[in-house]
């Protein structure tokens, strides 16, 4: 009896708690000035994302086109987008950061805001006017809050590229108004600067640039103007920066007073500064911001770029050089990987001094102008996931998780805020990752023939995060497509280190490799890698290595291959020290073979010498180790199954399978318990926590589920719902006995039992019908009368249902027409309508749903044709039986007349 106490409960629900959902694909990203909320592209959909946390708080209603451009009012109040459609859209953002679970629509759509689409547009300072620049060299300017053009700039030579405002304090006036200017660039290497006045909006002809400034030879991709609106900064893909002086413009001379026009004196080019790469996004930064701690000069000019090498370069514009770079210099791989690291925005946020860098691989990094260290990391597409498994940090046991993609880099998230980092290292893409040391290090398998292990960076006072690499294994033919870390190397009564690791290959052999020279931190990402030694190669199956496992103990190794079948080895391993090197090989012990297609996972029980296999032939298999003989076999996927693992000491089992489901089974019966489904892809990544509270799985549809387990709060659940039903259900019964039928019908009305309200009135009925005298309140009884007259209106639009519902059934027709004719009789028409009306809104109310205003016609309208027919129905068989009735009183009169009245005639005689 002890032992069956201590056993654990067996798991029997498991919820949704946390998803990791593609983010980004492409196209424009827009941010709040506070830096808290971003808002990026999917598709045909803007999504809203709370920064701190990684939760979607709500997606912007798209009309089927891609996204072409899109920014955010600096205010942060409205969200302009243009789609390939030529529309435009304007959303009010929300200001909660509570998800919404319906798409947010617009609250104005233009929908021919263009005749080209629209590349690039900008908000003002003061979040009043939006400037759209088109293919067709179109430039508008819009008025946000009440949706028309207030200007229309033409002009350009092909497609605008760049647009920025100019909005400073005007030091020639007197009274000290403010005047704004729109500075636009264009393929035609240009730049023009436009006077954004109300003539020029009362004008009927094209208005005409103020200046035109010459000085690219290729297309400007960013224009930025200082505060004091003295200088003009323009970079473009010809690889430098120009540095304009506009001080000139600000002191106009007096030209011929006969035209009473002005002549502006043209914006002067002070400074060239070669950049030596191409410059996709370049701004200034504020004159007091802090770039290394300490205070800065009001009189520097900076500015920043990102461009085609991936990195954001900070420089000092009167000397002409870089101050720092953020982010890593990447190792030059291929031209399309170095092609898709390239920054395609940057967005500067003052508030929070930090860069925001957005690349083309869909990555988005949050930098520190003032530490200048990565402080957070966006992962917009993680494509096809392939593996995943649970790391460790100091002190925290599975605090982040690294996910194997289809790609070179290993993606490592941080459980608590979903902040992720990059690991680079591997030319080819990551086929498998493993944890060992405690979860503490990362060992991953590659394409490129080649196995890496990592270990976490040594904290720095700036709280940045990240791995490098720590160890390298190469020597396989082919790709390596499973590994197996030792389970027990890092605890004290183990080694001090990270022990043993397998290797399995699609050349079909098994390499073991000593780790005992990798080191379990690693001090710097730029540290050379230890070269591990391969201790043995085995050749195992006749076909692909699909998994590997070591046995908790690590004395056993199991591998499954694409021949259907699963090899248990006993594993013989001598740590090297003192002079003596380390020895280890592999030592066949049997076999598991019964699969029909091949063995796609492998796993050994925590608790029990036990074996869990998954196949391609849609089956789980469980085996004895002690003979090699299929004890269980689970069915149930309806395709193959990928991934499987152990839970509750061995006695429940979780697999996934290319059907896009998670299940658990319990060992025992061999019976799906549960079944969850978040997919819509082959799930090839499975990872269950050290607690075995959270499963995660990872599918080719690029989304990461967190299923944590819920059979505790499910039980709590039920067995509150049970103890209020049974209070309420005695409340119900002490209503009757007192005759307090108002209390008895509305509670009968809020739990959702028509059968104790039908219990009731037929009660009701009988109880008239018996009496002494007859009844003259319409259901048999004035307290019943007297609550259906004063009844609430949602209440009454329950109870109506209520009655469709027993009208439709002959048994229960008669109460239910004795209560609709009370209804009739007792409520008006505007009652009965109202109460839909009611119903509806309380609905809306707790659904959070705005949409239903008139919806309550259309419920009154679907219960008066569910009532009609069959009333019609019962009435035709009642008009039936008074016809009938009829004749068996004819009949009676008939035999009455011819029995006894005869008879007495005859007597009288």
């Amino acid at each position: 009896m002890d032992d069956a106490s201590k056993r654990p409960k067996l798991k029997t629900a498991f919820k949704n708690a946390r998803t990791i959902a593609p983010l980004y694909t492409s196209g424009p990203v827009a941010a709040t000035q506070d830096g808290t909320k971003i808002v990026t592209s999917i598709e045909e959909h803007a999504l809203l994302t709370e920064v701190s946390t990684g939760v979607e708080i709500c997606r912007f209603a798209g009309d089927t086109e891609a996204i072409t451009s899109m920014c955010l009012s600096p205010s942060a109040k409205h969200l302009l987008v243009f789609t390939a459609s030529m529309s435009l859209r304007i959303f009010e953002v929300p200001t909660s950061t509570t998800p919404l679970e319906k798409p947010v629509q617009p609250i104005r759509v233009v929908a021919r805001a263009h005749d080209a689409p629209v590349h690039v547009c900008k908000a003002d300072p003061t979040s009043t006017y939006l400037a759209s620049g088109s293919a067709d060299g179109i430039v508008k300017v819009w008025d946000i809050v009440r949706g028309y053009i207030t200007h229309v700039l033409k002009g350009h030579g092909g497609v605008v590229s760049a647009l920025a405002f100019d909005y400073h304090q005007d030091p020639s006036s007197v009274n000290q108004q403010r005047k704004m200017q729109l500075i636009t660039g264009s393929v035609d290497t240009r730049i023009r600067i436009f006077e954004l006045t109300d003539s020029a909006s009362r004008g009927t002809g094209s208005q005409k640039p103020v200046a035109v400034l010459e000085g690219h030879v290729s297309v400007p991709r960013g224009l930025d103007v200082s505060l004091d609106g003295k200088w003009l900064i323009s970079g473009g893909r010809d690889s430098v920066v120009l540095i304009w002086d506009l001080s000139a413009m600000q002191r106009p001379a007096k030209g011929a007073k006969g035209k009473g026009k002005d002549k502006v004196a043209a914006p002067t080019l002070a400074k060239t500064v070669p950049i030596l790469e191409r410059v996709e996004a370049v701004g200034l930064l504020r004159p007091d911001e802090d770039l290394t701690g300490s205070s800065s000069a009001s009189d520097q000019l900076r500015f920043y770029t990102g461009g085609e090498n991936g990195v954001v370069k900070i420089w000092d514009g009167r000397e002409g050089n870089v101050l720092f770079t953020l982010g890593g210099e990447h190792n030059k791989i291929s031209d399309d990987q170095e092609t898709q690291r390239q920054i395609v925005d940057v967005i500067y946020l003052p508030a929070t001094s930090s860069i925001i860098s957005v690349h083309a691989d869909q990555n988005i990094m949050y930098h520190s102008l003032s530490t200048h260290a990565l402080t957070r990391q966006l992962i917009g597409f993680n494509d096809e996931i392939v593996d995943a498994r649970f790391l460790s940090s100091a002190g925290q046991r599975d605090s982040h998780l690294a996910l194997a993609t289809n790609s070179s880099l290993i993606r490592v998230y941080s459980v608590s805020d979903f902040d992720a980092r990059l690991l680079e290292g591997h030319t080819e893409i990551v086929l498998c990752v493993d944890s060992g040391v405690n979860g503490t290090i990362l060992a991953s398998g590659s394409k490129d023939r080649a196995a890496r292990l990592w270990a976490p960076l040594k904290s720095e006072s700036n709280g940045s995060w990240g791995y490098g690499c720590v160890a390298v294994c190469d020597g396989h033919a082919e790709s390596i497509g499973a590994l197996a870390l030792s389970r027990l190397a890092g605890t004290p009564e183990s080694h001090p280190h990270a022990g043993f690791m397998f290797t399995g290959s699609q050349d079909r052999t098994i390499k073991m490799w000593d780790l005992a020279e990798v080191p379990l931190a690693c001090v710097t990402e730029e540290a050379a890698p230890v070269k591990c030694k391969s201790l043995s190669t085995l050749k195992a199956h006749e076909k692909d290595i699909n998994a590997l496992d070591v046995a908790p103990n690590d004395r056993l190794l199991v591998s499954g291959s694409q021949d259907r079948t699963a090899n248990v080895y006993e594993i013989d391993y001598t740590a090297g020290g003192g002079g003596r090197a380390a020895r280890g090989g592999l030592r066949l012990l049997g076999t598991c073979k019964g699969h029909k297609r091949g063995v796609w996972a492998v796993k050994f029980g925590r608790a029990e010498r036990v074996l869990a296999t998954g196949s391609g032939d849609k089956t789980v298999k469980l085996w004895n180790l002690d003979d090699f003989t299929c004890v269980k076999t689970f069915e149930g996927h309806t395709n193959s199954v990928l991934r499987v693992d152990f839970l509750n000491m061995g006695m429940q089992l979780v697999s996934s399978g290319s059907d896009g489901l998670v299940k658990l089974w319990n060992v025992k019966d061999e019976e799906c318990v549960t079944t969850m489904d978040n997919h819509q892809d082959k799930i090839w990544a499975l990872a269950v926590s050290h607690d075995e509270r959270t499963v995660v799985s990872a599918a080719a549809d690029s989304v990461v589920t967190f299923w944590q387990d819920c059979t505790e709060e499910q039980a709590e659940e039920k067995e509150t719902k049970r103890a209020d039903l049974v209070l309420k259900e005695q409340d119900f019964l002490n209503y009757l006995e007192l005759n307090d039928y108002r209390r008895a019908i509305q509670l009968a009305i809020a739990m959702g039992q028509p059968g104790r309200l039908l219990s009731l009135f037929k009660d009701i009925r009988a109880s008239a019908a018996e009496g002494p005298m007859p009844s003259t309140s319409i259901t048999g009884h004035p307290s019943v009368d007297e609550v259906i007259r004063t009844l609430g209106g949602s209440d009454l639009a329950k109870l109506l249902r209520y009655v469709r519902d027993w009208n439709a059934v002959a048994k229960t027709s008669i109460v239910a027409q004795g209560v609709l004719f009370a209804i009739m009789k007792l409520r008006s028409a505007d009652d009965v309508m109202q109460a839909f009306g009611d119903e509806m809104r309380e609905t809306a109310l707790i659904e959070g749903d705005g949409t239903s205003k008139g919806a309550g016609g259309t419920g009154l309208k679907e219960m008066v044709d569910g009532l009609i027919p069959y009333t019609e129905r019962h009435l035709a068989r009642m008009e039936r039986l008074v016809q009938e009735s009829y004749m068996v009183d004819y009949v009676l009169g008939e035999m009455d007349d011819g029995m006894f009245d005869g008879d007495h005639d005859d007597n009288m005689e």
